[in-house]
């Protein structure tokens, strides 16, 4: 299997953090999301230990929580002593629910309404990324009408075209986000910002999209971000005291991903700065990142009963779950792969070929398919790996499916953090 954080018991059951997957899907029911404690608190220690090896500390890790946004999560993150960044007024107002450190929250997004501008400055909140100018106005005038003075950072568009999946490419001209260099957004909009009294540029940020295993794109933009400081200060006599990278490192979903290590990760980036700022004559900034699948996403899994083996003789076969798109809708956005196991027979080959179909009336709702599974029979435990990150962010209560529950497993022990939703739950708003 992936790695060697998912176990195989005497029962031939599959385990994750000591725990049997099995076991877990009889307690608490299927789908059912399962998370190990302890992997991610240590990823949370990985990105901070090699900052602190690499850059002298002067750096802060910011979980990006749009990735798995709960309660637990925040407690375990602030924790961990890492700060989060959140990218709604629902997640600003979860990790605020259980005292997570306004200080350390930046607010992210492309539209952030007033009442969410509102929420963030009367909560104090430590940075807001500002996305465009419009957004720039309304911020200074509320932080004027509130008697503040909010620090800010402006997300730039480096012009970098990673290798990954179009809907999650973040750093080129033509994306939703911030503001462009090869245009001239970018100092437009700091020359904006000096003219404003509510607002303090202390910083620039960039984020160049997600699931990259390249080290280069993020090489590259260490020295783009770096020569536009150096831009800004010879231009308007500023000098900005910090630069924030985003997050974008790659997990292992299948046995041919090569993600590179954290701490090599790292590694990389403070070097290309520290490169940067000699090159430009630039002071070192405080770096931030923003990691948020590669804190949560690897050793996590969903559990799922099969309820159908359908076989359509010389064309397919399909495994159908009582979950699916609801749940994970990953495969139907950008054919997310994934490695998938029979959890009560992970002792046995996997030498049946299977397409893993949810329950949804939507043809498209599918898991994976052509994909190898240990053969399949009506009320076997089903699991699919990595699903950490964006699994519980993106489900829906589409065709009136209540969303699963999840468990946070540690050293053997399982105990509840989600609960599951009943009907109840979905009539609850209706009138």
């Amino acid at each position: 299997m992936l790695n060697n954080r998912f176990g195989v018991n005497e029962k031939g059951n599959l385990t994750l953090g000591g725990v049997d997957t099995v076991e877990l899907a009889n307690t608490y029911g299927t789908p059912l999301y399962v998370m190990d404690e302890n992997d991610i608190r240590n990823n949370c220690r990985e990105f901070k230990s090699a900052f602190d090896k690499y850059y002298g500390g002067n750096a802060r890790v910011y979980f990006a929580s749009k990735a798995f946004s709960c309660k637990e999560m925040y407690r375990i993150v602030e924790s961990e002593m890492l700060c989060t960044d959140v990218v709604s007024g629902g997640e600003l107002y979860t990790a605020l629910s259980v005292g997570f450190p306004a200080e350390k929250i930046g607010f992210h997004g492309n539209n952030k309404t007033p009442e969410e501008l509102a929420l963030a400055l009367d909560s104090n909140v430590g940075r807001i990324i500002v996305d465009n100018i419009y957004e720039l106005h309304n911020l200074n005038a509320m932080a004027k009408d509130k008697n503040k003075v909010q620090k800010i950072l402006l997300r730039i568009k480096p012009g970098i075209d990673c290798h990954t999946h179009d809907y999650v490419k973040t750093g080129q001209i033509d994306c939703k986000f911030g503001f462009a260099l090869e245009n001239g957004e970018a100092v437009k909009a700091v020359e904006e910002v000096l003219k404003m009294e509510n607002v303090e540029l202390v910083g620039i940020h960039c984020h160049i999209g997600s699931q990259i295993f390249e080290t280069q794109p993020f090489v590259d933009a260490a020295d783009i971000m770096v020569a536009l400081a150096k831009n800004i200060k010879d231009t308007f006599g500023i000098t900005l005291s910090e630069i924030n990278f985003g997050g974008g490192y790659g997990v292992k979903y299948l046995e041919t991903d090569k993600p590179v290590s954290k701490d090599e990760s790292i590694r990389l980036l403070c070097e290309a700065v520290k490169t940067a700022c000699e090159t430009y004559e630039f002071p070192l900034p405080a770096l931030s990142i923003e990691p948020g699948r590669s804190i949560v996403g690897d050793a996590n899994l969903t559990l799922y009963k099969i309820g159908v083996v359908k076989n359509i003789e010389n064309v397919r076969t399909y495994v159908s779950i009582d979950g699916g798109m609801g749940d994970n809708p990953r495969y139907a956005l950008y054919n997310a792969e994934y490695e998938v196991v029979v959890a009560n027979k992970a002792d046995k080959p996997r030498d049946f070929v299977a397409t893993i179909a949810g329950k949804c009336c939507e043809s498209g709702d599918l898991i994976q398919e052509h994909t190898k599974i240990q053969t399949p029979e009506v009320g076997d435990t089903l699991a699919v790996l990595t699903t950490g990150a964006y699994n519980y962010s993106m489900a829906s209560n589409y065709n009136r499916i209540p969303r699963p529950a999840a468990v946070m497993v540690k050293d053997g022990e399982a105990r509840l953090i989600i609960k599951r939703e009943n009907y109840e739950d979905l009539i609850l708003k209706d009138i």
